[in-house]
């Protein structure tokens, strides 16, 4: 008798409703902004990761608009075949000058710079430690490579120096691999110290620097700058999508390093290059990052008055540490946080409810941006205050 091999899909996503991990899209219906059209009403927009407002930035559209009249929609294949343009070089040039390497190589995506990078740079003879709190793309860019994959306590040095230790004498290579920016906490890895670690241990490292890059350090080139470690032999991950307003991914790194990819990582040799319409915007942004520091530090001044905002107002919150413009407010269950984000998309404030299995707790993510006036600051909480006026009760 024959059965229908689908059936258990109906029966997973009745138990995903049940648990409160349910997820859908919600759709926008204007430019990317502070203030975004959403279901068909304005709101406050506190879910991008548009730290500087790039992403609707007039010049990065004329930029991505001359491209495509000048190259078409598509680059049409890889790279390495008739995908490549000179705008890929330039824009890699402008990467490795940002970040202060000696090349930079750009990919279709971030998700696919990691895959492509930790894959091709570790095999089944070696030794990945990784942050337990790295992101989907770094965890199965470890589990792609075959190597043993062992998770080291969030931001803990010394359990990442017990886990050396132990096993490093045991494996021909090894890479630490850490977010310098924890997406979903806001908090930063200890950098400096794991670069230490690193050099003790004869140990690669690949930081990935997606929610750092212009956001971050005094020109903007991330938490590697911001730790003052420029220069260091690192593995530098970054992507395009955030901070600077377009899409794609890069590392930057040695030349050597660099040369080696090109030839190695297959997510980057066998998928087709980014389109020019990104890869100009993307080179105007980091353009723009370089002239106008005034953009980062309006991002800051929005972030320290927010944080003050909610330290003063809503104490009986949980706000997690962070020295990001990722700011979250932990809440007791998946029930309560999908509950508060809707009363305050209800009150016209755009904000994502994170949960399990993403994080191990619940919390109301916020990204701050460069372009929020202090009145959506002051909004944002005072729509809190009115939704959530006194403490949880239960277990935090």
């Amino acid at each position: 008798m024959r059965t229908n091999p689908y059936v258990w899909l109906e029966d997973s996503l009745v138990t995903i409703h049940k648990a409160n991990w349910y997820r859908s899209v919600q759709t926008l219906q204007s430019r990317p902004g502070a203030v975004v059209k959403l279901a068909g009403r304005e709101v406050i927009n506190f879910a991008s990761n548009d730290y500087l407002g790039l992403a609707g930035d007039d010049r990065l559209i004329e930029a991505a608009i001359r491209a495509t009249k000048d190259y078409g929609t598509g680059s049409t294949g890889s790279r390495l075949l008739s995908g490549h343009r000179e705008l890929h070089r330039e824009l890699e040039c402008a990467i490795a000058s940002l970040k202060q390497t000696e090349d930079a190589l750009v990919f279709s995506s971030g998700y696919l710079a990691n895959l492509g990078a930790i894959a091709a740079l570790i095999g089944k003879r070696d030794l990945i430690l990784a942050d337990q709190y790295n992101h989907s793309s770094l965890k199965n860019g470890a589990i792609l490579s075959g190597a043993t994959v062992i998770d080291y306590a969030h931001a803990d040095i010394e359990d990442l120096q017990r886990q050396l230790v132990h096993h490093r004498q045991n494996y021909r290579r090894c890479l630490i691999a850490t977010d310098s920016v924890f997406s979903m906490d806001g908090d930063l890895c200890p950098l400096p110290e794991i670069v230490s670690l690193a050099d003790q241990f004869s140990c690669m490292v690949l930081v990935d620097e997606a929610h750092a890059t212009g956001v971050l350090g005094t020109t903007g080139a991330g938490c590697v700058e911001h730790f003052s470690c420029t220069g260091q032999p690192l593995i530098q991950m970054g992507t395009l999508s955030k901070a600077l307003g377009s899409l794609g991914g890069y590392i930057a790194g040695s030349a050597t390093l660099i040369d080696f990819l090109r030839n190695r990582a297959s997510s980057w040799i066998y998928t087709t290059g980014l389109s020019p319409a990104d890869t100009a915007a993307a080179l105007t942004a980091i353009e723009i990052i370089q002239k106008e520091p005034q953009r980062r530090a309006k991002l800051w001044q929005n972030v320290e008055m927010l944080q003050s905002l909610i330290t003063q107002t809503l104490p009986h919150l949980k706000l997690l540490p962070s020295e990001s413009p990722i700011l979250c407010l932990q809440f007791p269950s998946a029930k309560d946080v999908l509950t508060t984000a809707q009363q305050l998309k209800t009150a016209g404030i755009f904000v994502p409810a994170i949960r399990p299995p993403t994080v191990p707790t619940s919390r109301i993510r916020i990204c701050v941006m460069a372009t929020h006036e202090p009145s959506h600051l002051q909004q944002l909480v005072k729509e809190f205050l009115s939704i959530v006026p006194s403490p949880w009760q239960g277990e935090g």
